[in-house]
């Protein structure tokens, strides 16, 4: 979808996320070069998706929340086409 340029609050998930970012990982930390910060944002990046519970996906973390779809996946029957060969 295309979002004007200037108008950030036509992507909410993006901003939600921008702002958390913004306020959990820079406005905290004290980069002293590149490397480090590739290093601390790496960190915060594999916590954020890995141990802190969202809200979007009923307060529970990202990994929890994928294990449980893998495994409703895997119940789920699965469908095929089959195509007849003449």
């Amino acid at each position: 979808m295309y979002i004007e340029p200037g108008a950030p609050w036509e992507n909410g998930y993006a901003e939600s996320f921008n702002s958390r970012f913004r306020d959990e990982f820079l406005a905290v930390e004290v980069f002293e070069n590149l490397g480090t910060a590739r290093r601390l944002t790496v960190v915060w990046k594999e916590d954020y998706n890995g141990q802190c519970p969202h809200s979007s996906l009923g307060y529970v973390t990202p990994a929890e929340f994928a294990s449980r779809c893998a495994v409703s996946n895997r119940a789920a029957p699965s469908f095929q086409l089959h195509s007849e060969i003449t």
